[in-house]
């Protein structure tokens, strides 16, 4: 039988360059493969020593030369709990996994949607691979995508791996593309849209391009097919990465998604620029025509930059074709 799993113990020297930073700060400048965050907590739970004496302080400034022991605990079985669900998986080694996500799942357990989420299944595929995330047993999710989005989504299975991606992406150095079907056909037909994104004034279930407040957001667009004046495949790429941000982009130049229950109600002129068939396939669509197509940054250990594409998932597919053969 295993015995329980020790804690790791590593001792720190503060280097001259160091002098006068915060504990937390410099223990992580470090030790990269340790966040500040979890160093902070490590500290405040009373896990660093000092000359044999606990330091809880993560703000106290620190001296050249000091020397600081910080222990480790073995990492906690994850909250959520793991669930032998299906996955494609697209790459996957000791750092990360890439999974072209199926849309109807969501990606993290909350509120209405407890289980049965990419979380969930992630835990029971990983397994012992998992080194844990903030000391816990549970994968990292760097970026989300909605339910109802298909397409390519990373996770991190360990704290460098998470703190590495986090950063990428915060620098936007991180490659992202979607495809989407979208009302009419935009003009011109590439672009850059943006526009700060917040809650909505009114609807705090939604999110807005709003004049105050906001995060800063850019999208960039091109047209791919178009479908007549009623309908176009549009590729988007994201410079920033917000909360429904393609969706509420899209919807702001006059052509929302088709499917979008929230976004997606295009003018009654708009949705008869379509011959019939093909307004009423668009109309009956049962989700955001939008599929995450391409992803792609260097890796967080090897620095190899890594890519990936996925093709449009069966439902987008047999849309597209119904919008092309009503106008050919």
């Amino acid at each position: 039988m295993t015995g329980p799993i020790e804690s790791t113990r590593i001792e720190i020297a503060i280097p001259e360059t160091a002098g006068g930073e915060r504990l937390d700060r410099a223990l992580a400048a470090a030790r990269p493969e340790l966040s500040r965050s979890r160093i902070k907590a490590l500290i405040e739970q009373g896990h660093l020593k000092s000359g044999g004496r606990t330091v809880e302080d993560p703000a106290l400034r620190v001296k050249p030369g000091q020397v600081f022991a910080l222990e480790i605990p073995p990492a906690a079985p994850a909250g959520p709990q793991g669930q032998a669900i299906a996955l494609n998986i697209v790459y996957e080694d000791d750092d990360l996994i890439v999974i072209d996500k199926p849309a109807g799942m969501v990606v993290h357990p909350a509120p209405g949607n407890p289980d049965n989420t990419l979380v969930n299944a992630l835990i029971a595929h990983c397994g012992e691979s998992l080194s844990g995330i903030g000391g816990e047993k549970r994968p990292g999710i760097v970026h989300r995508i909605d339910k109802d989005t298909s397409g390519l989504i990373v996770a991190a299975k360990n704290d460098a791996a998470h703190k590495a991606l986090s950063a990428a992406f915060a620098a936007h150095h991180i490659e992202r593309a979607y495809l989407c079907l979208v009302w009419g056909l935009p003009s011109p037909t590439a672009g850059e849209i943006t526009g700060n994104i917040g809650r909505h004034p009114v609807d705090r279930k939604r999110m807005a391009v709003v004049s105050r407040g906001g995060k800063h957001a850019v999208t960039h667009y091109r047209v791919l097919k178009s479908f007549g004046l009623g309908a176009a495949l549009v590729e988007c790429r994201l410079e920033t990465g917000r909360t429904h941000q393609i969706r509420v982009h899209m919807a702001k130049i006059g052509h929302p998604l088709i499917g979008d229950p929230t976004y997606g109600k295009p003018t009654a002129a708009r949705r008869n620029r379509l011959p019939p068939e093909a307004r009423q396939a668009a109309e009956a669509f049962p989700r955001q025509a939008l599929h995450a197509t391409l992803l792609g940054f260097d890796h967080p250990r090897t620095g190899k930059h890594l890519r990936w594409a996925s093709e449009s998932p069966q439902d987008l597919r047999r849309l597209e074709q119904t919008l092309r053969a009503a106008v050919e």
